[in-house]
């Protein structure tokens, strides 16, 4: 991989609309200026080959609230580019909006910017859907954005919702998450992320006695983000698995990864520095399983705590593991917004890897 100062100057190109996706590389470790999704949201399953978010639809440009809640209510594919600072309300929404499948939602430059209000993927909750409707929300990416200072959640990604790709944004301020995954959601990637000034940050799997829903699905990937004094909850697990934690950076924080309700992480290639609690499996609920491999802790008060077998991610996909000492320096370089390079205009052929059911 080039060096960190390669990769800033050759992210000068302006940030364009279209995200696409393309084979994985099995060979090479992730860029973070590629336009490539990778992990679960790049698997073949529910009837969705890959994430390719609004691609194939019109190019919008939003620069007002007005312009951004039409467009991402709309049916049908859109690339909706953000313009500058958007203020999203709250009032009877409780500050969330609502974003229907087939959108690609990517912030222009480095200044693109929602605040006040979150985004949420998925249909209403309804408790007595126990399998994934036919309507679902899916194939959804946004990218290259700052989120911060919702009274809910920034991100909230619910009800079956799957095929979602979030990648390069900053995220702060929430006032509950800032990326929920919850109620039988599935085939997510997370990745190349800065979070900050945040307390409850990843959860995924809202409840213990939700397993109707969230057995069996809840197949997350989470890299290269950048955990920056996030305090809790970098994820927070329960039931799904294989859950993928690869390549993050954990800077003081009281715990990173927690798995319980028998979910099951593989936590391979992170750094955690001055980190309480690095990875849990005795947290709260039923005992959940961990595989940790090549981490490196520095100054923090506990181990990984492993437990059990996992299923291995490469059944799904495969992926390269940057060194664990590379990360300090690899991620905040990559992470965050204004860092992504000009995406390529058509999409490429099918995603490599096995198809799921």
């Amino acid at each position: 991989m080039g060096s960190t100062s390669a990769w800033i100057r050759s992210s000068i190109a302006a940030v364009i609309a279209l995200a696409v996706t393309s084979p994985v590389d099995a060979g090479a470790a992730p860029s973070p200026l590629a336009n490539t999704v990778d992990g679960f949201a790049s698997v073949n399953a529910l009837g969705q080959n890959g994430t390719t978010g609004g691609a194939g639809g019109p190019v919008v440009t939003a620069t007002t609230t007005a312009q951004f809640l039409d467009y991402i209510a709309r049916p049908g594919p859109y690339v909706i580019q953000v313009s500058g600072s958007i203020t999203l309300p709250t009032g009877s929404t409780d500050g969330m909006h609502n974003v229907t499948s087939d959108k690609t939602i990517v912030g222009l430059g480095s200044a693109a910017r929602l605040v006040g209000g979150g985004l949420t993927i998925g249909l209403p909750v309804d408790d007595d859907v126990t399998s994934p409707p036919a309507n679902a929300v899916h194939n959804i990416i946004v990218r290259n954005l700052s989120l911060s200072g919702a009274t809910d959640d920034l991100i909230n990604v619910q009800m079956f919702s799957h095929h979602v790709w979030i990648d390069h944004n900053d995220l702060s301020n929430g006032d509950d998450g800032a990326v929920d995954i919850k109620r039988g959601s599935d085939f997510v990637t997370v990745s190349w992320n800065r979070f900050h000034d945040h307390d409850k940050t990843l959860l995924l799997g809202h409840d213990d006695d939700n397993g109707a829903q969230d057995i069996g699905r809840l197949r997350v990937t989470y890299h290269h983000n950048f955990f920056d004094g996030s305090d809790q909850r970098n994820p927070r697990v329960r039931f799904g698995e294989p859950v993928h934690v690869y390549n993050n950076y954990y800077r003081q924080l009281s715990y990173g990864i927690a798995s319980a309700m028998n979910a099951g992480v593989v936590a391979e290639g992170n750094y955690f520095d001055t980190v309480n609690n690095p990875g849990r499996v005795d947290f709260s609920g039923d005992l959940g399983r961990m595989v940790a491999r090549n981490n490196i802790l520095v100054n923090c008060n506990h181990p990984v705590e492993v437990r059990g077998t996992v299923v291995e991610p490469r059944t799904y996909y495969a992926y390269s593991v940057d060194p664990a000492a590379d990360v300090p320096a690899l991620v905040p370089a990559g992470a965050g917004v204004g860092k992504i390079s000009a995406p390529a205009t058509a999409p490429a052929a099918a995603v490599a890897g096995a198809g799921a059911g």
